[in-house]
């Protein structure tokens, strides 16, 4: 299983929300450009980057900043947060983003989506954000009615590159990932999953890989020194 950690960008720091809530921030650096080098010299194998204002504003708000980290760093990045035209997801892919990963839009232009998984084969990943069991939107700020496997079959033979299930009350709370509705989502979509949300120890890491997902992903544990990346990597075989 891939250990991808996470730089996550708002007001052009690199933060840690806890459960989504943008009034519960942590910065862990003025330099999100950096942090991504950091990550990569430890070991890295690959990059989860999410524009955090641009989730909550609905349009990619660090641009800049964002193309500085897919050409500051010489291994893969998916991108996120605020990508809800075609021109945006084109932008950064021109760019050298390996995928992208498209949130609200998902929900509300299923088939918009679907085209876009079909247009960019292998490259547009859907991030599939929960809270108690329906799917959030609009960076975790309102839920809907739709549950994540109704999703997924609402996307149904699409391309999608990866699903990345987080459960939003476990995010940047370091009390453990929810393996079980992770598990039950993996098993009902042939697409590859990433967990994110709640890893605190490297025993969350063995769970995950146990129930076959494809990469794990880790922010607050790592920024806070739970264990290190290398560890981590370890933990994940």
């Amino acid at each position: 299983m891939l250990v991808i950690p996470a730089v996550d960008i708002k007001g052009g720091k690199c933060v840690r929300l806890r459960q989504g809530r943008a009034e519960e921030e942590t910065v862990f650096g003025e330099d999100p450009v950096g942090m991504a080098r950091h990550w990569e010299e430890e070991g890295a194998g690959y990059l989860h980057v999410v524009d955090l204002d641009g989730a909550f504003e609905g349009t990619p708000i660090n641009l800049e900043l964002v193309k500085s980290i897919v050409r500051g760093v010489g291994i893969p990045v998916e991108i996120g947060g605020g990508l809800r035209t075609e021109r945006a997801v084109a932008e950064l892919l021109e760019l050298g983003a390996d995928r992208v990963v498209l949130g609200t839009s998902a929900v509300e232009s299923v088939e918009w989506v679907s085209d876009l998984a079909r247009g960019y084969p292998g490259r547009v990943a859907v991030g599939i954000d929960t809270r108690r069991g329906m799917v959030a939107t609009h960076g975790w700020v309102k839920t809907t009615e739709v549950t994540p496997i109704e999703l997924v079959k609402l996307l149904g033979d699409a391309p999608v590159a990866a699903y990345i299930y987080t459960d939003v009350l476990r995010d940047g709370t370091k009390t453990g990932p929810n393996v079980r509705a992770i598990q039950r989502f993996a098993h009902a979509t042939h697409v590859p999953v990433i967990g994110s949300g709640g890893v605190s120890s490297l025993e969350d890491l063995r769970a995950l890989a146990r129930i076959g997902l494809h990469a794990a992903i880790v922010g607050r544990a790592l920024y806070d020194g739970l264990f290190t990346l290398a560890d981590a990597v370890k933990a994940a075989v």
